[in-house]
């Protein structure tokens, strides 16, 4: 176990558990029990290991207390991003200043969360995705190894918006598979299956799951032909 180098007004509660040559900024906050492997850099005002909070008026169950976060080998928690109990972040993963990583999320190596990026509970991440400044990743989603998600990304997962208690066991998150990619300010309606090397055009909005190498445009988003061979995640060098 080795001894990180400390900032100024760091908190590190009960049996946090360092690995080598970890770095922590001023003002950074980790919970009781965080695992924290090699060579981790955690940037000044992050905090690890947070409890969620549970709205008095909200319809997800009371957890009183939900297992430790996991922190990899050579990650990096950017300024003021959060990264919620009971998170499993892969080696080598790059979290942004000011994203949140809710409880229950698993994000696999190399991935990069940036700026601003929320991903919500019980989700999960592949490896090498890129999630891009201010996408938003809703609750209960997958996403496969090497997707892209351009900024401004909405994702949904209540067709009932807030209303009648027949959405209570209906909530969906979306699919995108293995290679999959999201332009910049489009919307995936909840349930949504993006197959894999399946391309969605900026500002298109998915009612539809998208077919395996289609690349989808418009409101609501149609085939306008299939990704061109030299897009596709096989024909990449690297």
């Amino acid at each position: 176990m080795g001894s990180p180098i400390v900032g100024n007004n760091v908190i590190i509660e009960e049996n946090v558990t360092f690995g080598k040559n970890v770095t922590i900024g001023n003002n950074v906050t980790i919970y009781t029990g965080t695992e924290i492997g090699n060579n981790v850099v955690i940037q000044d005002n992050a905090v690890i290991g947070k409890q969620p909070t549970r709205a008095k008026a909200s319809i997800l169950p009371d957890v009183k207390e939900l297992p430790s976060a996991k922190i990899g080998s050579q990650v990096t928690i950017g300024t003021s991003a959060i990264v919620y109990a009971n998170c499993k972040i892969a080696d080598n993963v790059f979290v942004a200043d000011l994203a949140t990583v809710r409880e229950r999320v698993k994000v696999g190596e190399y991935t990069i969360i940036g700026r601003g990026v929320a991903i919500e509970n019980d989700c999960i991440v592949g490896k090498r995705c890129k999630l891009e400044t201010n996408c938003y990743i809703t609750a209960y989603s997958e996403l496969g190894d090497y997707v892209f998600v351009a900024p401004c990304v909405v994702t949904t997962n209540d067709n009932y918006m807030a209303r009648s208690k027949e959405r209570y066991d209906k909530f969906k998150g979306v699919t995108v598979k293995t290679g999959g990619r999201i332009g910049a300010n489009a919307t995936i309606l909840p349930g949504k299956v993006i197959q894999e090397d399946g391309t969605v055009a900026a500002a298109s909005v998915v009612s539809k799951d998208v077919l395996r190498e289609s690349l989808v445009v418009g409101t609501p988003a149609k085939e306008l032909r299939k990704v061109p061979e030299n897009q596709l995640l096989r024909n990449q060098e690297g």
